[in-house]
């Protein structure tokens, strides 16, 4: 039996190490560029939208009589569970956006939770460690 990857695995480094070449030939002190940690620091830049500019593009500025940006979030974060939680940034900027628009813990746990039905437990799970990873930090933040 070979020791090759398989071809998902294979592809993953091809674009790893095409997109350390890329960032490279644009500055040469990016020569260890990592797009996994790039987002890292995306989500560290910005990890919360203020309230007022979530509901000008998520809540009823174009739509008065729309969902209100909670409930939008809410659906994101049901919209990305479903995929699988597989997008960590995504789905924890989420949680924290949501939270700032007025989301309880609960209603954030049901959410996710309601979601296992489409898209089966391990989905469900990653979701909530990925959600706890954000209402822990809140935690902190508040002692």
């Amino acid at each position: 039996m070979s020791n090759a990857k398989n071809p998902f695995e294979a592809m993953m480094a091809q674009m790893q190490t095409q997109a350390q070449e890329m960032a490279k030939a644009f500055n040469p002190s990016l020569e260890s560029f990592s797009p996994t940690e790039a987002m890292k620091g995306f989500e560290a830049l910005w990890p919360t939208m203020p309230k007022e500019v979530m509901e000008m593009m998520f809540g009823k500025t174009v739509n008065k009589d729309g969902l209100d940006a909670k409930t939008r979030l809410l659906l994101t974060l049901a919209g990305l569970t479903c995929q699988g939680a597989q997008a960590d940034t995504a789905l924890r900027q989420t949680v924290r956006h949501a939270l700032e628009a007025g989301a309880k813990k609960q209603e954030i746990v049901e959410t996710i939770t309601q979601m296992s039905v489409f898209a089966g437990i391990p989905a469900m799970n990653r979701a909530l460690e990925l959600a706890q990873q954000v209402l822990d930090d809140k935690r902190d933040d508040e002692t």
